[in-house]
């Protein structure tokens, strides 16, 4: 580097600039600066080393150092006391009802899809790239498609009900009572008990009055069924079967293709299988569902 010709000092006396300003994880050699290259640089040329910003970059890469983002890998220890009897708990549960023969569903709603020719993350075998809008408003979108997923944890089938209002607990609801009214009756003849395994936010978290109360109108009520509801320890929705299980393999499915419309999307939806045979129903689920 040519710099380092003329000031052949130069990362040492960079490396006395940093001196506190450099910050690392102490069980592993990632280290990070906290000041900018523009303030490394006006200090370097205050001490008579006249360099811009972009040979403080180069000599900063030479010394190990890379601009890089933030990595999610640590999981949340808050709950930490709590979190492992809940687990056994739902574990528990779990057993009890898939032993009995009763239906074990997971619900979530899935990521919000703007409907149109809008760039869609991940790449797709193609000859030619496909051309979409250069800007991804919602204004410009036909809609806003809300997919809000129910997992048969036996049968290994995913539900998908994609609405265009809102996600509130009368849609999760709604979307819940759909099923067991479309598909669960059938799959679970005479079965009047059912296990939910849900998260602990969103529209159907744990603190959500009107959650329960949809789930005591529209399932204990209106169908007769008794709903045991197992939600999640915070942070820990990664642990919730759909995610891994069918919202995982449907945005592998449509990744790079944009969603079009309801129909494409649907479609992506219902192509969705895997190597241990799970299959999926999407339809959509008409409504205005409002907040408040």
């Amino acid at each position: 580097m040519a710099d380092e010709t003329v000031y052949p000092d130069i990362e040492s006396v960079l490396t006395g600039l940093l001196g506190d300003e450099v910050a690392g994880d102490p069980t592993s050699d990632k280290q990070w600066v906290r000041r900018s290259s523009q303030q490394l640089s006006k200090e370097l040329k205050e001490k008579g080393y006249q360099v811009c910003n972009r040979v403080v970059c180069q000599v900063l890469k030479s010394m190990g150092f890379s601009l890089r983002v933030n990595v999610k890998k640590r999981a949340s220890t808050s709950h930490a006391p709590s979190r492992d009897a809940q687990f056994d708990y739902i574990t528990a549960q779990r057993k009890a009802y898939l032993a009995a023969n009763l239906p074990v569903i997971s619900i979530d709603t899935k990521k919000k899809e703007l409907i149109g020719n809008f760039m869609a993350k991940g790449r797709s075998w193609c000859k030619n790239p496909v051309e979409v809008n250069e800007y991804s408003y919602a204004s410009l979108a036909q809609c806003l498609a809300v997919p809000y997923g129910v997992y048969d944890v036996a049968k290994n089938h995913g539900y998908v009900y994609v609405g265009r209002s809102v996600d509130t607990p009368e849609f999760a609801a709604t979307a819940v009572h759909k099923w067991w009214t479309d598909w669960g009756s059938q799959k679970y003849p005479g079965k009047t008990e059912l296990l939910i395994l849900a998260d602990g936010g969103g529209s159907n978290g744990c603190r959500s009055r009107a959650w329960r109360k949809q789930v005591q109108t529209q399932l204990c009520d209106g169908l007769g069924l008794t709903v045991t509801v197992c939600h999640y320890p915070p942070s820990c929705s990664k642990y919730n079967p759909i995610e891994r299980r069918l919202f995982s393999h449907i945005s592998m499915n449509w990744a790079g293709k944009p969603l079009l419309n309801l129909e494409v999307m649907l479609a992506y939806i219902r192509g969705t299988k895997t190597a241990k045979g799970l299959a999926v129903e999407a339809s959509l689920l008409e409504g205005d569902f409002k907040k408040g």
